[in-house]
């Protein structure tokens, strides 16, 4: 199936001005990341997770405004389990149990037909999220590294340099965009799993769009050995462009949907991975592909060079 028709986009000229542009597209992320950074949630922070359990079923968004009323607007709020039962996590921590116990009493003011019951209460410390970004720092870190194995040994090494600087943008945009819309509420950015799970994700989705690419680069250098190389990869993107609009299209769909109407828990996790998903697309075209066609046209230059040395005559002396 092809949504869109044959197309002869020249893609891999305008690469140098893209090249700038994404350059820009970090530096400006990254001053936002020094400068302001994302907010960090429970599970790297550290604070209190509490579960209750009402006796009758009650909105998310009402649970909110109670909750907020004594100084905890900022908590993730979600079902958990049976409609009736609240998982409510918020990085404030206080001495034994004072935490469940301020919680229960203001749910208790808001919802004074209600039974409530405390089913749990957990803390995490500091130390503990201390080590939740060490750990997922290295998670980032070694599935960058397992992708450039795997598709230096698929095709030739600087394939894999290219896919991995490709998925080092995506992250690095991403990262960027997040920081910079932190401060949108309605997003709930923070750093905590989910949004961790999102850049993992975003990895594995990024790199196959990049190895589609490369399959069919490989493919048309079999096929069609008397074009010049930019003439193959501008071709092998052409070709695969419908595949991609459809593929990361109908993912995108998707993640608008539960951005927009989905519950603000996982709407940071939603604006991750569409921006990633849009980066992905992008850098498998103007970085992956890019830096493989400027480091083979180096080593093409490089071997004429040496050629035309040998074919030079020696002078006598």
């Amino acid at each position: 199936m092809r949504f869109i028709g044959k197309t002869n986009i020249k893609f891999i000229e305008k690469r140098k001005i893209w090249y700038l542009v994404s350059l820009i597209v970090i530096l400006v992320g990254l001053i936002s990341i020094i400068f302001r950074g994302i907010p960090l949630g429970i599970d790297f922070l550290g604070g209190t997770e509490v579960i209750v359990r009402f006796e009758k079923p009650v909105a998310i968004g009402d649970v909110r405004s109670a909750i907020a009323q004594v100084g905890l607007a900022k908590s993730e709020i979600k079902i958990y389990g049976t409609h009736n039962e609240i998982l409510i996590r918020t990085s404030e921590q206080a001495e034994g149990t004072k935490m469940g116990e301020m919680i229960l009493s203001a749910l208790q003011s808001n919802f004074p037909d209600n039974k409530i019951t405390i089913l749990n209460e957990e803390k995490v410390g500091p130390r503990i999220g201390a080590e939740l970004r060490r750990k997922a720092f290295y998670t980032v870190l070694f599935s960058l590294i397992a992708m450039l194995i795997y598709i230096g040994l698929r095709f030739k090494p600087i394939y894999g340099l290219g896919a991995v600087a490709a998925l080092f943008h995506d992250v690095l945009v991403t990262l960027g965009f997040c920081s910079i819309f932190s401060t949108v509420s309605y997003l709930n950015i923070e750093m905590n799993q989910s949004l961790l799970a999102a850049f993992l994700t975003l990895v594995g989705l990024s790199v196959n769009d990049t190895v589609v690419v490369f399959d069919r680069i490989r493919e048309n250098l079999k096929l069609h050995k008397a074009l010049d190389f930019i003439s193959i990869v501008n071709k092998s993107i052409n070709e695969t462009l419908s595949r991609t609009i459809i593929t990361s299209g109908t993912v995108i769909v998707v993640l608008l949907i539960l951005l927009f109407v989905g519950s603000e828990v996982t709407r940071g996790f939603a604006f991750a991975l569409t921006i990633g998903m849009i980066t992905g697309t992008y850098s498998s075209i103007y970085i992956a592909s890019a830096i493989v066609v400027d480091f083979t046209l180096a080593r093409q230059r490089k071997a004429e060079k040496e050629k035309l040395l040998k074919k030079q005559p020696v002078s006598a002396k």
